[in-house]
């Protein structure tokens, strides 16, 4: 950060491309070293590109500053161990990824370095994707259309919720809807994900199909 010119007091405003999953992953470790004044570009660059917003190819060149982080706050992260205790106290986690990665189809995305041994998902996980998350043009859905998705899988703001993917990039975005734009209380990201737990060999994995009789939970 201090290298990039960025002091404890910096506003930080950060976008990037894939609908900003890899800027929501960013915003999201800022908050977890404690850096207050940080902003998501609603949209990322194919928003700002897509309405011909000005661009250059410049490069801005910053003074090196001193930076301190405050953190980590662990409130904002939970570890395997978390979660394990969380599915024993039915704690809502949401499953971000793609369904087909849910029901164990694949083990994730075309072309990922970070993969697991197995696929499938934790059990008693809600999958609503990452996606779902946004309008077509990649800016967030209103405050109520957000709201009245989640409470429809009935995920409110009574309780802790645990957000997860594959490696914590796309569960940032879902991170970021429920906790920044709901303003949910206790809001945490699994960064370890799939690629941790489907790699674990006693981590319980649930596979479906589309065809609930030859559901089957893989210890």
């Amino acid at each position: 950060m201090g290298d990039a010119g960025i002091t404890e007091d910096s506003t930080v405003v950060l976008y990037g491309d894939e609908s900003n999953q890899w800027a929501a992953y960013t915003y999201w470790q800022f908050k977890y070293y404690g850096h207050e004044d940080v902003r998501l570009l609603d949209g990322g660059r194919q928003y700002w590109e897509a309405n011909d917003y000005p661009m250059t190819t410049d490069e801005p060149g910053f003074s090196a500053q001193e930076y301190n982080a405050r953190g980590p706050f662990d409130g904002l992260r939970i570890y395997r161990e978390g979660v394990e205790d969380a599915m024993e106290l039915d704690v809502p986690l949401v499953d971000v990824r793609s369904p087909e990665e849910y029901r164990g189809e694949k083990i994730a995305p075309e072309g990922s370095p970070e993969t697991a041994q197995r696929a499938g998902h934790i059990p008693g996980a809600n999958n609503i994707s990452w996606s779902e998350n946004l309008q077509e043009d990649g800016r967030f859905k209103s405050r109520e259309e957000l709201q009245e998705m989640y409470d429809e899988y009935g995920i409110g703001n009574d309780s802790e919720v645990v957000t997860y993917c594959r490696i914590g990039e796309r569960s940032s975005i879902t991170w970021f809807s429920l906790r920044e734009l709901l303003g949910y209380d206790d809001v945490r990201n699994y960064d370890g994900s799939w690629t941790e737990w489907g790699n674990m060999i006693r981590s319980p994995v649930e596979v479906e199909t589309d065809d609930p009789a030859s559901r089957a939970n893989k210890g």
